[in-house]
């Protein structure tokens, strides 16, 4: 059942509606549980808008399998998406730097405080991004250290590659994650794929892992497959960052997660108009390669992208 959760009268005599999409089983039964999947907070990032469809998909292949409520949430910034803006457009504002909201508060702060209203008290939340249009991420999740122990054992179900923990100065409280983790909804933090595109291989490995996670729950009897076992990383230092020494033109030499000796070269920096290599990119560490990056024109100290030290492979 598609309900608003939220709307707003806007100043071009329009409405701005957030929808989510309620699928219920047959047969409700006291107590059952729900997973809500959302996407769209940045308006950029379309990868999760197929995760959305795909997963619907499934569960209407098989809908008697479905023994609890899933909750989809496609579009929380649906002004952002059909401006193709990152941020809530003429607002020049992240909307995920707005959360908890405040009913009370301006336009912005509504929608927020609305959003995090109806999806807390989920059993589980998958909080689906992208990367933005100039990185390609491997699908990973990102735990804040604090809720580790809860959320690292559902990111091992959930079918992703890398399960990265961040020390919990570096999460923004304003967040939505923080916001629903901090008062008791489990949040997990997918990341995956590329800015204003769709990678479906990352997309129906993602649903593998949701329905894997559903079943876990006791939402869902159907089919699923088995899961692929993550690398987890705890430890600042697991990661090393590659940086742009000038500007120019990146020309990657290597593949997406791809492993690599030290030396090893990742890519040139090329000047088009002289005809000149500015900079050879080398692997400074034994690694895998899984963040690399995807829009070519760089300045001095732009992220190229992150190596994964061997150490943590193994």
């Amino acid at each position: 059942m598609i309900s608003t959760i939220a709307k707003v009268i806007l100043p071009v005599d329009e409405i701005l509606q957030i929808k989510k999409n309620r699928i219920v089983p047959s047969k409700v039964t006291e107590g059952m549980k729900r997973i809500s999947i959302v996407t769209g907070i940045h308006g950029d990032e379309l990868e999760g808008q197929y995760v959305c469809y795909e997963l619907q998909r499934r569960i209407n292949e098989d809908f008697e399998s479905l023994k609890g409520i899933v909750d989809i949430y496609p579009a929380m910034n649906p002004l952002g998406i059909d401006s193709i803006e990152r941020g809530i457009p003429a607002f020049d504002l992240d909307m995920n730097r707005l959360f908890p909201g405040n009913e009370d508060g301006n336009m912005t702060e509504y929608l927020a405080a609305e959003i995090i209203k109806d999806v807390s008290g989920s059993d589980l939340v998958m909080d689906i991004h992208a990367s933005n249009i100039y990185l390609t991420e491997i699908p990973q999740i990102r735990i804040n250290e604090l809720n580790e122990k809860e959320l690292v054992p559902l990111a091992e179900k959930s079918n992703v590659d890398f399960i990265w923990v961040h020390g919990a100065s570096t999460v923004l409280e304003a967040t939505f994650a923080y916001s629903l983790n901090s008062t008791g909804t489990p949040c997990l933090v997918v990341e995956m794929g590329v800015g204003m595109r769709i990678t479906k291989s990352y997309g129906d490995q993602l649903v593998d892992g949701i329905l894997n996670l559903m079943k876990e729950m006791g939402i869902w009897n159907g089919k699923t497959t088995e899961v692929r076992k993550p690398i987890i990383s705890k430890n600042p230092d697991d990661v090393c960052f590659l940086n742009a020494s000038t500007g120019g033109l990146f020309v990657p030499t290597v593949k997406h997660w791809q492993k690599l000796k030290k030396g090893d070269l990742i890519g040139q920096i090329i000047d088009p108009l002289a005809g000149k290599v500015l900079d050879d990119i080398y692997s400074p560490v034994n690694g895998i390669l899984f963040t690399i990056r995807d829009y070519p024109i760089v300045d001095e100290g732009s992220l190229i992208g992150r190596l994964l030290r061997e150490e943590v492979l193994n």
